[in-house]
């Protein structure tokens, strides 16, 4: 999931959220860990609570959708794991997201 610069859920999430709340709610075993990024722009402890922001944003969007707090984890990383290092506008927009991962 991917995010313009400074937004915490922008309205083109909400699709992909819809798809990880059915398929979360289709394994109701499954725990996940949401980890949120941000590009370089910014102060680093900016960027570190941004990426939290994102995902506490998505935990707290699966809450209210009904998946059950236990069954996730989050935190955020910052712009500390790129997926593009490369520091031009277009190429840091894959920077700014959210993944998620299977913990159990």
């Amino acid at each position: 999931m991917l995010f313009r610069t400074g937004l915490i859920l922008n309205k083109e999430s909400y699709q992909e959220l819809t798809e990880l709340n059915e398929l979360l709610k289709d394994s109701n075993h499954v725990k996940i860990e949401i980890i949120g990024h941000t590009d370089i722009s910014g102060e680093k402890e900016h960027n570190v609570l941004l990426s939290e922001q994102r995902a506490q944003a998505v935990v707290n969007y699966l809450i209210k959708k009904g998946i059950s707090k236990e069954r996730l984890k989050y935190k955020g990383m910052g712009s500390s794991v790129p997926v593009n290092p490369e520091e031009t506008k277009k190429k840091q927009a894959i920077n700014r997201r959210v993944e998620f991962r299977v913990i159990n």
